[in-house]
């Protein structure tokens, strides 16, 4: 039995250290009837060998291992943790190196698997037909797995697919080979003709996978007991052909069934995002066996070395750029349909990176050490954190009155860069990232009048990012195409209502196309326009929210795996919550109290409950409101927490690594971001604060230096800039860097726009009516601005992909146009015309999901002055149905979208500002809510942001409360429902949070933006739902958003402020080192 690693360091549940596989896979030859040699393509360093078979003989391999042996598999099935040759990597003597592994897979030549998804789907016996002259008894172990299937297996799958599952972990009994050894070495070694013979049992066995969720994006491990690091130097893109076996549990390295102690061993760290957990239908089920699929393309990270003769290969997963495995049937989704968390929650960016590389080496080192030293049992991790993970942000000019911005890797360089709404202007800037941690502006596009709100995504599904801005005065959103390299198309309007105010997209219909959300700020709805996924968008439908609806978010608050809405309604103080039935249509909106003008709503899973939390920033009375979601739709009490300068916005994320949700809000009239650091329990630490540009009005997090801490960005109004403050990965972050955007940039999102793979940035500028695209160099820094017109006084946007050509495009509020604007992107990170969508009175905020299932990303937009929130179905090009309206409360400030009550459907959380509550809506799954379940939290609610603040496994929420300059946190129940909120002082007048886990101790902390005390300020969490004393990072007046992303990818997140009064934008570099 082996011993195991104590992981003493609190661990996200995204993030787990995991037993290490190693992929024991016997090389046989095939036994049917071939003529010719066949030669197995290995390392360079070994000739090749041929192997000849036919019919009637199975030739003798010697398998003799160098360093690891599995010899006698009888012992094995008696010990569960042990007894699955699959994660077991043998290898054998130089001079008969036959048997499959992972070099295999880097010199191999193969073509895509296809083909095999035109046989007809049969019956698991029919299936096996082919290979009854392959596999040795195989009608005995057919029929040993269908006995061992229950009739109603888990997850949908028929008998037959969940058996197809189990045959490929059943081991043969000796000395005959297995299904999976005979079918990973046909996938690694043999050309496709040969793999004929499995097409069938593929067609099943892949289509039961497909059918299976994918693994949230973590890292998975497997190993082999040799020196494999001159195979795979930094930046080497490599291909796995065959099912690759991983788990997510890490044993020690002592007993050799795993690596031993002595010896060449390569630990091999992957950060999966499309896994398959088969657990459930395993014949071993007491393993958590991850099953990557056949074609996984990853890309080396990095290599270390920490220990003699030990060599740990991080990988990271990418899409291919061509299909490598034929999806199994029409429809089939072998990869994340919504893979980034911008899709999901309001303009917040989670680095693919979660699990920190210094965890890693601080285990195997550890390891290492202690194994060759001494018998201990246990080895324990343990993580450093730090105080004070930012220096002061960086300030980037912009257009006039900045006052939303979105994060994304515009440009396709693997950098996060920066789209930026100028709401004066009437344009949005980008800035792109120079990779570490500072930005370039490329220029401006005009957008309709007074931008308010900006977001991105991939609306015509063409793999680049595009834009969506909503503009206040002309009532409309504009959607401008990307073309690629941060370049967009002229935009296209659509017009939605009176007031648009925020915008963001989701796939609300489950169609894979990218769906419009926006808040109608002056008719009290939120407007959703479904996507038809080429750029275009059907007439918005409607949905009555609260009054004076501003911002929103679209998330699966009812876990019912259907986008849900949440409104926060800055007229009545209340936060309307749309449940979502998976089709683009919701339920009538629960209406939650919150504090006094409620400026915004994030959501998360704050208390660590595996249910989606609400946070809700009020203005009024400077409250953050935290809901606690109760998992079904319904939300607690809001806790609160109290932050000076009047919060106006917040963004949610882990920004001191501590693996627990916290939240950045930024405090208008301190021009500051505060941040909360969670404590996991839905309580949060007392908040640092950032000093940043003049009233900043949005905030949002990304990671701009890739380094896999979420940094921050922050429209500051006032100053016409946004603010880039880059982590230092435990909740502090760097100087900060300014970049020159629109006027008034009010609202940032962060995305990917030129499809380099780094975060982009896109901001909404309020004063011109433009939003401002920055794109990411790789280091935190960002080209020149980008600059789109959208429509009038532009004041939120995200962005996501609406029209499925995996690029991200924008979707922008318009607050005095009454319209979203949905930007789709082009391959150069450019975007379209903005297409326009009408919605209700003054839209205040949007958010995007997939409301009804459809595989379509979705919108839903708070309307500001009729309480409503309007929920637009994508249809999938980049167009929306009409949208349908939901009642929340007085003046919905803030929408965003998560699962709150775990029924895998996307919920809402609505912030309103007028009656200082949240509404949450609980989704359907068919893109419909319910009527929306209310809680009070502070006085003018702005904004908020979700996360699990408490390490619960639920979704709390983090609300700025701009009336009384507190932030709140509601913690969540998994149900739907919230705690009564716990709120902390900030800084005067915030509008705007973030939340990341800043100091890099796996617990989210907070960020948000003081308008009035031109400070940053930072709450570092504790895991508990607590956070401690703000720390005050100051910037040059009226910050007004800040957003958190690895802008220069250091794994640290860093901060960016946006300034309303100026064109500024603060770029804050994280510069925790961990210690």
């Amino acid at each position: 039995m082996a011993n195991y690693i104590n992981n003493t360091t609190t661990t996200d549940d995204r993030i787990e250290l995991i037993t290490i596989p190693h992929d024991h896979e016997e090389a046989v030859d095939q036994r049917y009837e071939r003529n010719t040699p066949i030669e197995i393509n290995n390392d360079s360093m070994y000739a090749l060998d041929r192997i000849h078979s036919n019919l009637n003989k199975r030739e003798t391999i010697d398998r003799t291992p160098v360093t690891l042996a599995v010899n006698d598999l009888d012992k094995i099935q008696n010990n569960s943790m042990t007894q699955n040759p699959r994660i077991v990597e043998e290898t054998t003597k130089v001079d008969h190196l036959i048997a499959t592994n992972i070099l295999n897979d880097i010199q191999a030549n193969l073509r895509p698997i296809v083909e095999y998804a035109k046989e007809p789907l049969l019956p698991l016996s029919k299936a096996c037909t082919p290979l009854e002259n392959i596999l040795h008894d195989l009608s005995v172990y057919v029929k040993m797995a269908i006995d061992e299937t229950s009739e109603q297996p888990p997850d949908g799958l028929t008998v037959d697919e969940s058996a197809a599952i189990r045959l490929y972990t059943i081991e043969w009994d000796k000395p005959y080979t297995s299904l999976y050894s005979m079918l990973n070495y046909t996938l690694k070694n043999e050309s496709r003709e040969n793999l004929k013979p499995y097409f069938k049992y593929l067609k099943l066995f892949i289509t039961a996978l497909a059918k299976l969720p994918c693994i949230p994006q973590l890292t998975v491990w497997r190993g082999v007991p040799k020196n494999l690091s001159m195979d795979f130097p930094s930046g080497t893109k490599v291909t796995w052909w065959s099912f690759s076996s991983c788990t997510t549990e890490m044993t020690v390295l002592q007993n050799n069934m795993y690596l031993g102690f002595t010896g060449n061993r390569t630990l091999f760290s992957v950060e999966a995002i499309n896994g398959r957990s088969i657990r459930a239908h395993s014949h071993f089920n007491t393993e958590n066996e991850v099953l990557l699929l056949p074609g996984t393309h990853m890309v080396v990270q990095s290599q270390l070395n920490p220990a003699p003769e030990l060599y740990i290969i991080h990988l990271k997963q990418i899409e291919p750029p061509q299909v490598l495995l034929e999806p199994p049937f029409e429809g089939a989704h072998l990869y994340p349909i919504v893979q980034r968390q911008w899709y999901r929650k309001k303009r917040i960016f989670i680095p693919s990176c979660l699990m920190m590389i210094s965890l890693i080496i601080a285990g195997v080192v550890m390891g290492s050490v202690l194994g060759t030293r001494s018998h201990s049992k246990y080895i324990n991790i343990t993580t450093k954190t730090c105080a004070n993970p930012f220096q002061i942000p960086t300030l980037y000019s912009t257009g006039k009155d900045p006052r939303s911005a979105t994060l994304c890797d515009f440009n396709n360089d693997a950098k996060l860069d920066i789209v930026v709404a100028n709401f004066q202007d009437n344009n949005v800037m980008v800035l792109i990232n120079n990779g570490d941690g500072t930005f370039l502006s490329p220029g401006t596009y005009v957008v309709g009048d007074q931008p308010s709100s900006i977001a991105s995504g991939d609306f015509d599904n063409d793999g680049k990012q595009d834009l969506v801005v909503a503009s206040q005065l002309e009532y409309n959103i504009s959607v401008l195409l990307g073309v690629g390299n941060a370049i967009f198309q002229i935009h296209t309007t659509y017009r939605i209502g009176n007031t648009p105010w925020s915008v963001i997209s989701h796939d609300l219909n489950n169609d894979n196309n990218l769906d419009l959300i926006v808040t109608i700020y002056g008719e009290n709805n939120v407007s959703v326009l479904l996507g038809n996924g080429n750029g275009s968008f059907n007439t918005p439908m409607t949905y009555t929210v609260g009054s004076q609806p501003r911002s929103l978010v679209s998330s699966d608050f009812n876990n019912d795996s259907n986008p849900d809405l949440a409104v926060a309604n800055y007229g009545d103080g209340t936060l309307s919550v749309l449940l979502g039935n998976g089709t683009g249509f919701f339920q009538a909106a629960t209406s939650y109290t919150v504090g006094v003008y409620p400026m915004c709503v994030v959501s998360g899973d704050f208390n660590n409950d595996k249910k989606l939390d609400l946070a809700v920033m009020n203005a009024g009375n400077n409250i953050v409101n935290v809901l606690l979601g109760a998992g079904d739709g319904t939300f607690m009490a809001a806790l609160n927490y109290t932050l000076s300068g009047f919060p106006y916005f917040a963004v949610t994320g882990d920004f001191d690594n501590d693996k627990n949700l916290d939240l950045a809000v930024v405090t208008y009239d301190d021009n500051s971001v505060n941040i909360l650091l969670g404590s996991g329990n839905a309580t949060f630490k007392t908040s640092m604060k950032y000093t940043v540009g003049l009233s900043p009005y949005f905030i949002t997090s990304g990671n701009f230096d890739n380094d896999s801490n979420p940094d921050l960005v922050v429209a500051n109004s006032g100053t016409n800039t946004v603010s880039v403050l880059i982590s230092n990965g435990n909740g502090t972050f760097k100087n900060q860097v300014s970049y020159t955007v629109r006027t008034s940039p009010f609202s940032i999102v962060c995305s990917d726009f030129d499809n380099d793979e780094k975060l982009d940035l896109a901001v909404a500028n309020n004063g011109n009516n433009t939003i401002s695209v920055l794109i990411n160099n790789g280091n935190a820094m960002f080209h020149s601005p980008l600059i789109f017109t959208v429509g009038l006084y532009p004041n939120d946007i995200i962005s996501a992909d609406f029209n499925n050509d995996s690029r991200q495009d924008l979707a922008v509020t318009s607050q005095s146009g009454n319209t979203v604007s949905i930007l789709l992107s082009n391959e150069n990170g450019t975007l379209n015309v903005p297409v326009q969508y009408d919605v209700g009175l003054s839209p205040t905020s949007l958010a995007s999901g997939d409301f009804n299932n459809d595989h379509k990303l979705d919108l839903v937009v708070a309307s500001y002055s009729y309480g409503l929130v309007n929920v637009f179905l994508a249809i999938g090009n980049g167009t929306f149905q009409t949208p349908v309206n939901y009642i929340v409360r007085q003046w919905p400030s803030y929408v965003l979208s998560d699962y709150f009550n775990n029924d895998i459907n996307l919920d809402l959380a609505v912030v309103n500002y007028g009656n200082n509550s949240i509404s949450i809506l609980f989704g359907t799954g068919n893109g419909s809510f319910q009527t929306a379940i209310n809680y009070m939290v502070g006085s003018s609610p702005i904004c908020a942001a979700s996360g699990d603040f408490n390490k619960d496994h639920e979704l709390d929420l983090a609300v700025v409360n701009q009336g009384d300059s507190t932030v709140g946190i509601l913690l969540g129940n998994g149900k739907g429902a919230f705690q009564t909120i716990v709120t902390y002082p900030v800084g005067d007048y915030p509008t705007s949070i973030v939340s990341k886990d800043f100091n890099n101790d796996t617990i989210l902390d907070l960020a948000i933006a003081s308008y009035s005390n031109s400070t940053v300020y930072v709450l570092l969490g504790n895991g508990s739902g607590l956070f401690q004393t703000q720390i005050a990072y100051r910037v040059d007046g009226g910050p007004f958003f800040v957003a958190a992303g690895d802008f220069n990818n250091d794994m640290k997140p860093d901060l960016i402020v946006t300034k309303s009064t100026s064109s500024d934008l603060y770029v804050f570099p994280n510069t925790c080192d961990g210690q």
